[in-house]
């Protein structure tokens, strides 16, 4: 039986966005579950809730920088004063179409955040990300 991640977060404001990663992560056949949330608001508040007597604590969160409302940097500030147990298993790949070198910088910086991407996600980036960071797991 092949192992699998138990769930991948999408965070993205861009439906088609959203809908193509998904298509792509579901095609690889790597998780149990993907998840797609249109705004970092909604992920907290989905983060936030109990399911089944815990926390979801997803493998893998992609998330994008430019969204309304709250921006991916704002969710990174939300995230960071979540409970070091509810978020030490999960690896975030910010995944953007921005071309400011100075966010890839900021990104660089922050430890939980374990690949930066430019947008759209295809399936050779995400072998290389699942290779990278669990190929103890797959």
């Amino acid at each position: 039986m092949q192992k699998k991640l138990n769930s991948i977060l999408l965070i993205d404001d861009d439906k088609p966005t959203n809908f193509l990663s998904k298509l792509i992560i579901d095609g690889a056949n790597c998780t149990h579950e993907t998840i797609t949330l249109q705004s970092a608001k909604e992920a907290l508040d989905f983060m936030n809730k109990e399911r089944d007597g815990s926390y979801p604590q997803p493998d893998l969160i992609f998330l994008d920088i430019n969204m309304p409302a709250m921006n991916g940097w704002e969710f990174l500030d939300e995230f960071d004063k979540l409970e070091e147990n509810r978020k030490q298993k999960t690896k975030i790949v910010m995944m953007t179409t921005s071309l400011n070198p100075e966010d890839e910088k900021r990104a660089s910086k922050i430890s939980y955040i374990a690949d930066f991407m430019n947008k759209p996600l295809n399936q050779e980036c995400l072998q290389e990300i699942l290779l990278k960071h669990f190929a103890d797991r797959l």
